[in-house]
């Protein structure tokens, strides 16, 4: 019976853990400072979490901080302010900046691309703060691991070619002595 109990009990764990670890979005630039900062932890609700709509990106209304895939930022979704809407050919787009940028963002966005909204609490989203630069730090981490990588395998080669030239020459020298 006490095993049954632990099973559940780590049963539930996981699953809380999965499910708050997919609400939970990490800032990595400063480009919605002063409200966001880079390495803080924001509160999401998500379009589509497991066919579960927590959210309409239809919905979504000027003044809202959402989380997008955009055409233009190939390092991951970008979590910024809707500043205005706007409808081409009948379809709603918004325009979407963070808040420190002198200009929105460079296209528009359909609602389509909008993964998730900032939750909050009268008009101050969710965050928790600086909590996010374990996860900056680990990627930076796995980036400066590769980069090692080709710097080594790099170094390598070149080694070895300059140990295979010094030892041609040392051969040339040996033979020209004899």
């Amino acid at each position: 019976m006490q095993i049954k109990k632990e099973i559940a009990i780590y049963a539930l764990i996981i699953i809380v853990g999965f499910v708050a670890a997919n609400h939970m979005n990490v800032v990595v630039s400063e480009s919605m400072e002063p409200v966001l900062y880079r390495g803080d932890i924001v509160i999401i609700e998500k379009s589509n979490f497991l066919g579960i709509n927590e959210f309409n990106p239809n919905d979504a209304k000027i003044g809202d901080i959402v989380v997008y895939n955009s055409k233009w930022y190939d390092k991951g979704p970008v979590i910024h302010r809707i500043i205005n809407e706007t409808y081409v050919n009948g379809s709603k787009y918004f325009i979407i900046k963070g808040d420190y940028n002198d200009k929105p963002d460079p296209y528009l966005v359909p609602s389509s691309l909008i993964i998730s909204r900032v939750s909050t609490i009268g008009d101050q989203p969710l965050i928790i703060p600086k909590i996010g630069y374990i996860t900056l730090w680990i990627k930076g981490l796995w980036f400066s691991l590769k980069l090692i990588k080709v710097v080594f395998v790099n170094l390598s080669f070149l080694i070895f070619f300059i140990f295979i030239n010094f030892f041609q020459i040392n051969v040339y020298f040996y033979i020209i002595s004899l």
